[in-house]
């Protein structure tokens, strides 16, 4: 399955610490695989973007941006319904630039440990006139653009940093390289979502094969095993508190029909979906 790669195939000049970029779309893209070779800030502004990453999914729509750590993840960007467009606003930077800030203003805290890979913010006045200054520079030529790039990133992180104690950006410049940890923040996040062992193992940054062979390391069962396990008891805890009736839940518990997810749960609990839910 194909990658992009940002900001590189976005046929930009990477060569700097910051890149801005005004991305507008008019179809909807869905669990692209995307390798962020840097740390990206999404300034939506029509759309809606869902993003899945090695320690949670994030929605937003467009009264909110969100900062990703560089890594992989998959994103689906669906249009505004009002004038079927999408469009963000993605300000690129390098753990360089975020080092240098931290540094600058004494706010790098060596010792703090974060695996988030997403932060959401909302917009406030503050942010609407940001992101309309950002749009004015893309109009400007390139070297003006980098100049001013400079001053607009020291703007919004200093804004941000103080607003959220500069614990994000702090966690954005973390090197955490724990394999076995990182699978299972992965696994962990993503139990119940339905996503490929293809999908699994990019948010890993692993190979299929490697992937299977160190999640049977980890959980000492196959990952379809254990996936199918975990929907399923999700499945009956949905079953006996939300109160859903059981043809609601089997695509969510990965089943392409209601017969196959029935005789599962059966053979795992002993009593059909319905007879779970109504027993004392």
């Amino acid at each position: 399955m194909q990658v992009t790669t940002l900001p590189k195939d976005l046929k930009i000049n990477t060569s700097g610490g910051l890149q801005l970029f005004d991305y507008r779309t008019k179809e909807n893209i869905l669990k692209a695989k995307i390798d962020l070779s840097k740390n990206t800030i999404s300034f939506l502004r029509a759309g809606t973007k869902e993003v899945v990453g090695d320690d949670k999914t994030v929605r937003i729509d467009s009264g909110s941006f969100i900062v990703m750590k560089a890594g992989n993840c998959l994103m689906t960007e669906k249009v505004s319904a009002a004038n079927r467009i999408y469009q963000s606003i993605l300000l690129f930077f390098t753990d360089e630039e975020a080092l240098s800030f931290l540094e600058k203003h004494k706010l790098y805290s060596p010792g703090q440990t974060s695996r988030k890979s997403f932060y959401t913010f909302k917009y406030d006045d503050f942010i609407i006139h940001f992101v309309e200054g950002l749009e004015k520079i893309l109009l400007l030529p390139q070297a003006a653009q980098q100049q001013l790039l400079k001053t607009k990133f020291e703007e919004i992180m200093l804004y941000l940093s103080y607003q959220d104690a500069s614990s994000f950006l702090n966690g954005l410049v973390q090197d955490v390289d724990d394999k076995v940890n990182h699978l299972s923040s992965v696994v962990d996040s993503n139990k119940h979502n339905r996503l490929s062992l293809a999908e699994l193992a990019f948010l890993c940054n692993m190979s299929v094969s490697t992937f299977k062979r160190a999640f049977f390391k980890a959980y000492q069962e196959t990952p379809m095993k254990w996936f199918n396990e975990q929907r399923l008891n999700h499945a009956a805890f949905v079953l006996k508190t939300k109160r859903q009736r059981p043809i609601e839940l089997y695509e969510d518990a990965g089943y392409k029909d209601f017969s196959n997810f029935v005789q599962a749960f059966k053979k795992k609990f002993g009593v059909t979906p319905k007879q779970y839910q109504t027993r004392s």
